[in-house]
């Protein structure tokens, strides 16, 4: 296993003039021109989303491309994802990217090349994807619980600060076990594991931070130390 990136919201797609969480992203990857692939499929492999995702990496020192299911580059996805030095997974609806990976075994290569040390990251529905369960929005009306895909032990709620629904909620469902406990994410803030382990917690703005949330006897929110990426 190697590393694993799950931001709560923030990067290229939600702060574009704050590039402090994608350039460590870039950075974790030891490389000095590393190879990122962007995979959009909870959008939709919406235009403007890849857009936008140029639009920002092409500008920093790193090979981007993507991969589309809905335009697929090529047949041979395993060949194409094992060759990148970074993985780098959008936004969207969770329900749908799981269901389409699974379909096209995206789920199964993609476990191979964390497997291989090759670094994933994610934001929002990219960063619930990776837990054994998230809070999504991907059913429509509300947020409820889902069963993902199970890289990382626990659950994980992002935009935990940006929508206001997202505190209760999150803590009602764990406080009913109708999810495991875990770690709420505000946007900016990123999760940084090794070898399924979370090592470091790092943020793009100052005030932003990550909780670990669990039932005993009661709710319980423990605020864990987040280090600002802009303080020096």
């Amino acid at each position: 296993m190697g590393q694993l990136i799950a931001l709560g919201g923030g990067g290229f797609s939600m702060e574009p003039e704050n590039p402090l969480l994608d350039l460590y992203v870039l950075q974790q990857s030891g490389k000095i021109n590393p190879k990122i692939c962007f995979i959009p499929t909870a959008s939709g492999d919406s235009d403007n989303y890849i857009s936008r995702y140029y639009n920002f990496f092409n500008k920093q020192i790193c090979k981007p491309s993507h991969l589309s299911l809905f335009k697929p580059q090529t047949r041979d996805l395993e060949s194409f994802l094992l060759e990148k030095d970074i993985i780098y997974v959008g936004g969207g609806n969770t329900k749908n990217l799981l269901i389409l990976w699974k379909e096209w075994g995206l789920d199964k290569i993609i476990k191979r090349a964390w497997e291989q040390e090759i670094l994933l990251a994610g934001i929002s529905a990219g960063a619930i994807c990776w837990f054994e369960e998230g809070v999504t929005d991907s059913f429509g009306d509300g947020l409820e619980p889902l069963k993902c895909l199970g890289f990382l032990k626990g659950s994980n709620c992002p935009h935990y600060d940006g929508e206001i629904n997202r505190r209760p909620t999150y803590q009602k469902l764990i406080a009913e076990r109708k999810i495991k406990p875990g770690i709420a994410v505000d946007d900016g803030v990123a999760l940084h594991y090794i070898d399924g382990e979370l090592n470091e917690i790092v943020s793009s703005r100052p005030k932003a931070k990550a909780y670990k949330v669990y039932f005993d006897k009661e709710i319980k929110e423990v605020e864990l130390e987040t280090k600002f990426l802009g303080a020096h």
